[in-house]
């Protein structure tokens, strides 16, 4: 009886889901058929092409079209008060045998294995084979981790805490510590500036960024494990001055990064009350007395005030405070990184390369170039639509106010992107995880009796890449469309100003629908 009722109280709160929503997803998913199956092009990454039925400005026009029309039909649906804006959540810990899932065993089962993991990569890096499809590291950090735990925090939920080795590493010294002074902090926790916001985290991605795009060795396991360690230095040192918490927040970016895919998710946890939160001082985010994705209040928070609640997609992104201009610059970061890699592989970057090359003889130096570029011109346009919105809503938000309420909309358009440019090379290069897990260090090992796998290219064809590509790409811009406009209708008072406000904002939507089609189907160019 008792899984019944639960099975009811879902259906319950899943009614909350109006008849409207029901209609608006209809006709946006029979549009997004009719679009994708019409049509054919270059898929990325495979060597192939498929002709267009249609001229490809019509075409990419078409895409553009698509996700104007998401807007007419969200606007009309779309008001205060509307049952669209309402967010059903289902707690699945109330669910026979669930609990285990947060159980502490099974999350010190997590941390344990990927410590073990982080410290193999090192090791793997150091002291194995140097060639990249050989050795272990390269896969884990650049298919495994950075691509397929991206798709992971997007798709089912923020895992990066429950792994995070720098975090696990440090918790035990800091265990360790206290059990020999028990009077002392380990850390010395210093105040953090709140002007410095999350720079050290943004300035350490564009790091990041330029190694994984630029940099010409970041395949080299050798240079992996020399990033890793000194990436390793920097984030104990944050730590040790200001807290570890505090350095997690603000310039640990992969904690950052994954925070903000995983707000698209359709998980959460948290706990009723604030009770376990007085560790954390004012680092929680806590709304309506409820402590949401805080790992170490959920672990200290007794059983009956735990939650892992069900949400539909990306509600968690639905916030309309204003965030600080760091966090800002570090979500244009992120979006604007991945145009770029994408933009690198066109016939017009090359052109461009060679252009600049003929001036500044340096590969690198062209592509640093291209990459410190391309964030401002992003972070112009933002701005520039920002400016437009303020004017169009005919409100006194400021530049700063309504780019930085908007900036979570921004969101599934990096995500789409991601999936896009990056599905194909996760199905086939991420097969090389298969042998390397028999042989990580490349010492002729043979442990799970795979390391005779060959790579299967065919596991994706072109056609069905280039089709996830284009509905990764509508989908995440019409989401984004949805987003903006519930964000105006909560921040501006009449829904004529809310939808005045998302004109510029559609604008914008559509030029980079177009902008990104149109880099998908362009020819790969190596320079």
């Amino acid at each position: 009886m008792v899984k019944y009722r639960r099975l009811r109280d879902l259906a319950d709160s899943m009614k909350l889901i109006s008849r409207h929503q029901i209609h608006v997803a209809s006709v946006l998913i029979v549009l997004l058929i009719w679009f994708t199956t019409s049509s054919s092009a270059y898929a990325h990454g495979f060597g192939q092409r498929y002709d267009l039925p249609v001229p490809l400005w019509l075409y990419i026009t078409g895409a553009g079209a698509a996700v104007a029309l998401s807007f007419v039909i969200i606007g009309l649906f779309l008001t205060h008060g509307s049952p669209l804006l309402q967010q059903p959540r289902f707690n699945f810990l109330q669910w026979c045998l669930s609990n285990l899932i947060a159980h502490p065993l099974m999350l010190r089962l997590l941390q344990t294995t990927s410590v073990f993991i982080f410290l193999g990569i090192i090791i793997a890096g150091f002291f194995g084979d140097p060639e990249p499809t050989n050795n272990a590291a390269p896969t884990m950090v650049w298919v495994i981790f950075w691509v397929g735990l991206a798709f992971i925090s997007a798709l089912i939920g923020n895992f990066w805490p429950l792994i995070n080795p720098w975090n696990a590493i440090y918790q035990l010294l800091e265990l360790g510590y206290k059990r020999f002074s028990p009077n002392r902090r380990f850390s010395l926790n210093f105040p953090y500036p709140k002007a410095l916001g999350v720079w050290p985290g943004f300035v350490l991605f564009f790091i990041f960024a330029w190694i994984e795009l630029v940099f010409q060795g970041s395949s080299l396991p050798i240079n992996i494990a020399r990033l890793i360690v000194m990436y390793t230095g920097i984030t104990w040192v944050g730590m040790w001055i200001f807290g570890r918490k505090v350095w997690l927040q603000h310039g640990e970016f992969f904690t950052l990064i994954f925070g903000f895919i995983s707000r698209f998710s359709p998980t959460e946890i948290c706990i009723k009350g604030t009770e376990a939160c007085y560790m954390c001082e004012d680092l929680c985010i806590t709304k309506d007395n409820i402590c949401t994705n805080c790992l170490e209040c959920f672990n200290r928070a007794p059983t009956d005030k735990r939650q892992v609640n069900l949400r539909l997609y990306a509600v968690g992104l639905l916030k309309n405070e204003p965030n600080s201009p760091s966090v800002v610059a570090l979500l244009l970061l992120l979006l604007s990184t991945l145009t770029f890699d994408g933009f690198t592989a066109t016939p017009l970057w090359a052109d461009i390369h060679d252009s600049v090359y003929s001036y500044m003889p340096n590969s690198s130096a062209v592509g640093t170039l291209g990459l410190l570029v391309f964030p401002c011109i992003f972070g112009l346009v933002y701005l520039l639509f920002s400016r437009f919105v303020s004017i169009a809503s005919r409100t006194s938000y400021s530049i700063g106010a309504i780019s930085s309420i908007f900036i979570y909309s921004l969101i599934p358009i990096a995500i789409a992107y991601h999936l896009a440019h990056f599905f194909s090379f996760l199905l086939v290069q991420g097969q090389l995880i298969i042998p390397l897990a028999s042989d990580p260090f490349g010492f002729g090992w043979d442990l799970f009796n795979t390391v005779d796998y060959r790579i299967n290219i065919a596991i994706v064809n072109a056609r069905f890449a280039w089709f996830i590509s284009v509905v990764a790409i509508v989908i995440g811009h019409i989401i984004a469309v949805y987003l903006a406009h519930v964000i105006a209708l909560r921040t501006f008072e009449t829904r004529v100003s809310s939808l005045m406000s998302q004109l510029p904002m559609l604008v914008l939507m559509v030029g980079y629908t177009m902008l990104s089609l149109w880099i998908l189907a362009q020819p790969i160019v190596e320079t």
